[in-house]
């Protein structure tokens, strides 16, 4: 049984301010993405900026970068999923 609670009613509008409001969410989600992928690239700097001797010839081996670039590499393909969408919008309407 689906769960509905907290879900707005299906309002009829005009399909411009539907356009719109698609348009504003898919920019807060690519905004949201963005701001992750700030992040990853945050912890990932401080974990491999701690090198004391600044050596490029130190390489660090550990579990935690490769899951790091992996969620990365999706987010940044769901941007791009995202921005495709927005700009669909954009063409079959003003989004902005």
């Amino acid at each position: 049984m689906l769960n509905f609670a907290g879900t707005p009613p299906h309002v009829t509008m005009p399909d411009a301010d539907s356009r719109q409001l698609i348009a504003a969410d898919l920019r807060s989600l690519i905004s949201q993405i963005e701001t992750s992928m700030r992040r990853i690239a945050a912890v990932l700097d401080q974990e491999h900026g701690s090198d004391p001797e600044g050596s490029a010839d130190v390489f660090i081996l550990d579990d935690v970068t490769p899951r790091y670039a992996t969620a990365n590499a999706a987010l940044n393909a769901c941007r791009a999923g995202l921005g495709h969408a927005l700009q669909c919008m954009s063409e079959s309407g003003n989004a902005t």
